[in-house]
Order: C-alpha cells, then structure tokens, then sequence
C-alpha cells in the first residue's frame, strides 16, 4: 500500500502560484481580522510564497495547504493565529509551518489550548523559537518543534542542538538552521528575503521529506528524535 503523503499547512501571508519555485498547491484559505474564511489567499507581500518555496524545495511531494493571516504587512492577531492552527489540526496536517511568533509571554496562556488541540490530534507545529536573543511563542513551548537562526548552517540540512537556555527549563533540544529562503540568480543572499522565518522553513522541509516513511512519528519529541538521527550535528 502506498503511504499517504505528508499534509502541511503554511501559515503566513498566502502565495503566489504559479511562481519558478512553487508550481502549485493543494489549496487553501485566508483569514479576514474577524476569522471569517475567505477563499482568496493571493500573496501581496511575497513573504508567504519565499516561505513555502522553501519547503517546496526539500518536500516536493508534500500535499500544501495555505492558511493566510497576514495582508498588507506582517502582522496578525492571537485570536485569528488560534484558529489557524485549529484550522490546521481539524483538517488532520500532519505539520504546522509557522514562519512567525511574539515576544509577549502573557500571549502564550492564549496559544496554549491551540497547541494541545494540535498535539492531541498528532499535528506538529514548527515555529520560531527565538529571535535576536528574545524567546518567541509558541515557538518556545511545550509541544511545539522550536526552531533557532544559524547563517552559517547549510540550506540543505538542519541539526538538532541543546539550547543553553529556555523560560521553563535549564536545556531543551531544538532544530538548528539556516536563514536563507530558496536564491535567486543574480540577486546577493544579502538583498533577498532572509531571517529567523526561513530557518523554519527550511527545518520543516527537512521534515516534511523525513516523515514520508515514518507513520508513528506524530509529535515534536519523536519529530526531534527522527532528525537527531538522519541530520546529526555539525563538527
């Protein structure tokens, strides 16, 4: 029997398709401010079309599916982030992408019933664990594959470090991983999109390919477990 492929929702700001990295997708939605679905999920920004051509690019066969909360800029609220990730575990993703987070720790007592809901209906949530020194949820929390910058690791691989700090705990293994979305020919690393949010991208297509064969592995922990195994650390 044939495995059933990986299911992946993309929460960003939409994409763009037909684009050179990113052919298709399954479908999507969009978010309005009052969480209403909508069906446009057209790109304006160009964020969530770099974002998910990452992940493209390692997982091709991965069924995508696009939850758009961001318009014209960068910037969501908790409650309509609460009901994409519900979005995402009703409808059985196996992966969350969250290429974002807040800084504001009281947001994470709103966050957290989304992310048990998840966990609970074996849907994996990959985010931003960090940025510029500040702790990101729901990136940070219990349950949640939590993803750190590192501009030198390769594109092609991620690696899974302890991290020296933590806000609950003293060490706690997370996905280390480079910063840099998909190049585009003749255009420097430098002047292209770039940051903490491809890092996520980038850890979430290299597990978006390593789950194809790997039924049982429905949590952050297992998740972990897999790439400690198949992407060591670098020397």
């Amino acid at each position: 029997m044939k495995d059933k492929p990986i299911t992946l929702a993309v929460v960003d700001s939409g994409v763009n398709i037909p684009h050179p990295h990113l052919p298709a997708v399954q479908s999507g939605i969009s978010l309005d401010p009052e969480g209403n679905e909508q069906e446009d999920f057209t790109d304006v920004l160009g964020h969530g079309t770099a974002v998910t051509s990452a992940i493209y690019e390692k997982a091709p066969d991965t069924q995508i599916f696009v939850v758009k909360v961001f318009d014209q800029q960068l910037a969501t609220s908790v409650p309509i982030l609460v009901k994409a990730l519900d979005w995402a575990s009703e409808h059985h993703m196996r992966l969350v992408n969250l290429s974002l987070g807040t800084p504001n720790e009281i947001r994470a007592y709103d966050l957290a019933p989304a992310v048990a809901r998840a966990v609970e209906r074996g849907t994996i949530i990959v985010s931003a664990r960090a940025n510029e020194e500040e702790f990101w949820y729901p990136g940070c929390m219990e349950g949640v594959l939590g993803v750190v910058l590192n501009w030198d690791h390769p594109r092609e691989s991620v690696s899974v470090i302890e991290a020296a700090e933590s806000p609950k705990a003293s060490s706690v293994r997370v996905v280390s991983a480079s910063g840099y979305p998909r190049p585009i020919p003749g255009v420097p690393n430098s002047r292209n999109l770039n940051g903490i949010s491809f890092a996520v991208a980038n850890t979430t297509g290299v597990l978006a390919a390593l789950l194809v064969d790997q039924p049982d592995i429905k949590t952050a922990d297992a998740a972990l477990d897999l790439l400690s195994e198949k992407a060591p650390p670098l020397d």
